[in-house]
């Protein structure tokens, strides 16, 4: 690593360097969300450091342009805790403002080399916020939300963030490297990498849980994966709320050759309850989409009528990750799982 005068240090003291704030204001780059209210004037308690592409060439941000770990820090817990909630934008337009401002908020830690507690900080609550977003607006058009996009950032972050965990011991690891194999659930790679983890986290409640979500899918035991799934607590289940429907479409190729006999039909009810779909409806509306005949109120099971429909638009779940939500802000809840 180079020395102190190749990584510059912060000083920065607010959440936007003041000369980009005039600039980005004369050229009329300002977000709403930055704006004083009633104005188009920037407010310095709501702008923040947008993120800047790297380009040949450029010069390193001078001090004053960086923001210190403190300032970093700040700026995460403002935009989660009051840009976050905004119910008066679309919600992918205060995501696609939260997200590329935590970009730059990785981009000033990256530039300044930051590690141990302080980028461990930044990575758990970008994460915590991300992993949250990608349910919330799982259900948006890709030109509003980027899934692809997404997923590189969070896998980003959680490859960083584990790296920092491998210098030293951190409150949030076991619950961070626990979402960590939720998120990649069935990947081969990540289930050796917790399973290389030292023992006191492997052996964590939150590690534990998701070990045994991992195994059941693994094993294709649905009815202990759907009820290791339903004890999930929010973020957890918001990590691993993009594996349901390639879940429940395996489930259902298993019992079209379980089930499969002239004369025997699945209640709808039932099926909806082992699979922790929200109803009946949903249930039916699943099976039709996988080929199979519903008569009423149950579902007939035939190997041969199996169909595959490619790639499903995972949709909202009241039962599995609304009702877990609860009433506490976000920011409260990310910060439960960092202490």
């Amino acid at each position: 690593m180079g020395g102190a005068d190749e990584f510059p240090v912060g000083t920065c003291p607010g959440m936007c360097p003041l000369g980009e704030l005039a600039q980005r204001e004369r050229q009329g780059r300002l977000h709403r969300l930055e704006l004083r209210e009633g104005t188009r004037q920037g407010d310095p308690a709501r702008v923040v450091k947008e993120y800047s592409r790297p380009a040949a060439g450029k010069e390193l941000p001078r001090p004053q342009e960086l923001r210190p770990a403190p300032v970093l820090l700040a700026t995460v817990c403002y935009l989660l805790g009051q840009v976050a909630p905004r119910a008066d934008l679309p919600p992918a337009e205060v995501h696609a403002f939260i997200s590329d401002r935590l970009r730059a908020v990785r981009q000033d830690a990256t530039l300044q080399r930051l590690r141990g507690a302080p980028c461990v900080a930044l990575l758990e609550r970008s994460l915590g916020y991300l992993l949250h977003a990608g349910y919330q607006l799982c259900q948006e058009p890709p030109a509003r939300f980027d899934p692809h996009l997404h997923r590189t950032q969070l896998q980003e972050c959680f490859s960083w963030l584990r790296r920092c965990y491998r210098d030293s011991c951190h409150h949030g690891e076991p619950a961070f490297q626990a979402l960590f194999l939720l998120y990649n659930l069935g990947f081969p790679e990540a289930l050796r990498q917790v399973l290389q983890l030292p023992d006191p986290v492997r052996a964590s409640p939150e590690l534990c849980t998701a070990l045994a979500v991992n195994w059941a899918y693994l094993e294709r035991n649905w009815a202990r994966f759907f009820r290791l799934v339903q004890a999930l607590p929010y973020l957890p289940i918001c990590a691993l709320h993009r594996h349901l429907g390639p879940a429940r479409r395996l489930a259902l190729l298993t019992f079209s050759h379980g089930f499969s006999a002239r004369n025997c039909r699945c209640p709808l009810a039932w099926l909806a309850r082992l699979l922790a779909v929200d109803s009946p409806e949903e249930m039916a509306e699943l099976c039709c989409h996988h080929g199979f005949t519903v008569l009423d109120g149950a579902v007939v099971f035939q190997k041969a009528a199996f169909r595959d429909p490619g790639v499903l638009i995972q949709g909202l779940s009241q039962l599995l990750v609304d009702s877990k939500r609860g009433e506490a802000p976000l920011l409260e809840i990310i910060e439960d799982a960092c202490s």
